[in-house]
């Protein structure tokens, strides 16, 4: 597996821009486990490997219509919003922030703000319960901003654009395939953040398809990454 060492960006970045399910906030597995068991209700019956390889870094929209075309079942116009109420009663017990986070983000010399497939009320929400919320005032830019999400690189292109940064001065974290390509397609710098519960004990598709993308296991490893950013 790659690492950080020997791997410094370019002394260019100006703003990183973060994912935020399985970077910032360690959602991935609670998520996953209420989209099997909501979906599970309609028949329609997949694993976590199946989220994890199918689901991964898309929108609800994008899940919504991979579901129909695999299984030929077209979600409830109220499943969304029944999904989210569940999901949202299990961050209020399990959300946790991921491991050195919140010192990363306190300490952090460049710009940053966040990007994200997920809903703009899911987000706020995750974030508040997190603990993460004071970072990222006026600073969130989601799926709903943009008529195409990721892998497409729209999401990314607009908030560098929002934050008056050129792509290639950019440095976007992720989790992803999808986040992945779609940084690589703006024109950016990105780094595969595996620090996620979700991402433990796995060899990450990410890493399959883009072996020159550098890895980080930990925040701390970020400052090695991009001494900059300290």
């Amino acid at each position: 597996m790659q690492n950080v060492i020997g791997m410094a960006m370019n002394n260019n970045i100006k703003l990183i821009i973060f994912d935020c399910d399985g970077v910032l906030i360690d959602s991935e597995i609670i998520s996953a486990t209420v989209l099997i068991e909501k979906l599970r209700e309609l028949r329609v019956d997949i694993d976590f490997q199946y989220v994890q390889r199918h689901f991964l870094g898309y929108s609800f929209k994008s899940v919504r219509e991979k579901v129909f075309d695999n299984f030929h079942v077209n979600l409830p116009k109220s499943f969304e919003a029944e999904y989210r109420t569940v999901l949202l009663e299990q961050f209020r017990c399990e959300l946790q922030p991921t491991d050195g986070v919140q010192a990363l983000l306190s300490g952090l010399q460049l710009q940053f703000c966040l990007a994200t497939s997920s809903s703009p009320e899911r987000t706020a929400e995750a974030l508040r319960i997190s603990g993460l919320e004071d970072f990222f005032t006026a600073k969130i830019f989601t799926a709903e901003d943009v008529s195409q999400g990721k892998p497409a690189p729209d999401l990314f292109l607009y908030a560098a654009t929002k934050m008056g940064v050129a792509p290639s001065e950019c440095l976007v974290i992720e989790d992803s395939h999808a986040g992945v390509t779609a940084a690589i397609s703006a024109g950016m710098q990105v780094a595969h953040y595996t620090g996620g519960r979700h991402l433990a004990g796995t060899v990450s598709k990410v890493i399959d398809a883009f072996p020159h993308v550098p890895v980080i296991p930990h925040w701390k490893d970020l400052v090695e990454l991009l001494p900059a950013a300290e």
